[in-house]
């Protein structure tokens, strides 16, 4: 893997008024999950954090959703709830980050006075 190259996964769920996502730090362990519920979420997740895009996909501008946001969508302002809901009935998107350019520390050498 190129330096700086890494795979993002998220979990996406198109509510009646926003798009919501969670994102996943092991997919093994998420598939795993879905059909066995004692797998605790920490185990495979990023953060215990919703964020919601406006509307715009799984690409828009990422917003941590608030409680009065979760309680309008889902009934409950339960993150841990929310999260589960989300995971459950969303679909999985994995992206590809490509890796960063440019040179490493030899560009600092050029900044030392001699």
């Amino acid at each position: 893997m190129t330096r700086g190259e890494t795979t993002q996964s998220k979990v996406h769920l198109k509510g009646q008024h926003d798009d919501f996502l969670v994102f996943i730090d092991d997919v093994g362990t998420y598939k795993k999950w879905k059909s066995d519920k004692s797998i605790p979420l920490a185990h495979f997740i990023s953060s215990f954090q919703i964020f919601l895009t406006h509307k715009q996909g799984v690409q828009g501008t990422l917003d941590a959703a608030s409680k009065g946001t979760l309680e309008s969508e889902f009934g409950t302002s339960d993150q841990d709830e929310v999260i589960k809901k989300i995971l459950e009935d969303g679909t999985m998107q994995t992206m590809e980050m490509p890796s960063r350019q440019g040179v490493t520390n030899e560009s600092m050498s050029s900044m030392r006075t001699h």
